[in-house]
């Protein structure tokens, strides 16, 4: 049977290109069907408001603030998430008493989450711990399943070797779980940023991208508003990019 052929990066960059302007062109024509540039401003608007925004400070600063966020939710979720679910995996008695937190955490509405954590934290603190819940039980899974990936004969031959157990987990345990780890914290990633931004809307840190949302919001600069907003989808993008990038440049070094 032929092999499917795939397509090169030309080919996809251009099938990319193309589904940005139909989107680009479908914005348009509902713009102009509205009629109103309250309700959806047209992509020229919006792009207006960006250049006039994005060079200031304020909108740096809040870009800044944002990161840090995003990328303390993510650590703290990476670290004790992967922690946590590779005892549970090696321990199952472990994983039996998480089970219940990462059940009411998976069950929480975000909202619900944002709203009680602004009366235990300041609201610089809030998104982070938000996004933190959030991100949690996804690297707690990825790494019980990774933690259950070694292949049995070879853990068995261990056994026989009376290789020590440190060694089983660092050259036989852990690198099985790369996959599952890998996959798991990429979507933890892209899901700290979104959960971050959500919070920062509600907690309205003095800097974050949220804020900037939610004053152009109260000051009907809808234009304004999806300026801000695709500032947040940029940097969800750019960093969920560049952690592939360095995923894949680990794999070819043998990391």
């Amino acid at each position: 049977m032929d092999s499917i052929s795939r397509p090169g990066r030309p080919a996809l960059a251009a099938a990319s290109a193309a589904g940005v302007a139909a989107i680009l062109v479908a914005w348009k024509a509902a713009s102009l069907a509205l009629g109103t540039e309250l309700i959806l401003p047209s992509p020229e608007s919006v792009l207006k408001a960006a250049i006039g925004l994005y060079p200031t400070r304020p909108f740096l600063s809040g870009l800044w603030a944002t990161f840090l966020r995003g990328l303390a939710a993510f650590g703290l979720s990476a670290a004790l998430g992967i922690a946590a679910g590779l005892a549970s995996g090696l321990r199952p008695m472990i994983g039996a008493a998480l089970a219940p937190l990462l059940t009411a955490i998976r069950a929480t509405p975000v909202m619900a989450l944002v709203l009680i954590a602004l009366l235990w934290f300041p609201s610089d603190f809030v998104p982070v711990f938000a996004a933190f819940l959030m991100a949690f039980p996804i690297m707690v899974t990825s790494a019980t399943e990774g933690s259950r990936a070694a292949d049995p004969r070879l853990l068995e031959m261990a056994t026989l070797f009376r290789v020590p157990r440190l060694s089983v987990f660092l050259r036989l345990r852990l690198p099985s779980a790369a996959p599952q780890l890998l996959s798991g914290a990429k979507s933890a990633l892209g899901l700290s940023w979104k959960v971050v931004v959500a919070g920062e809307i509600l907690s309205q840190p003095r800097l974050a991208l949220g804020t900037g949302m939610q004053g152009s919001r109260l000051l009907l600069e809808s234009a304004g508003m999806l300026a801000w907003a695709f500032a947040a989808v940029a940097l969800c993008g750019i960093t969920e990019w560049l952690f592939s990038l360095a995923v894949k440049a680990a794999l070819r070094h043998g990391v």
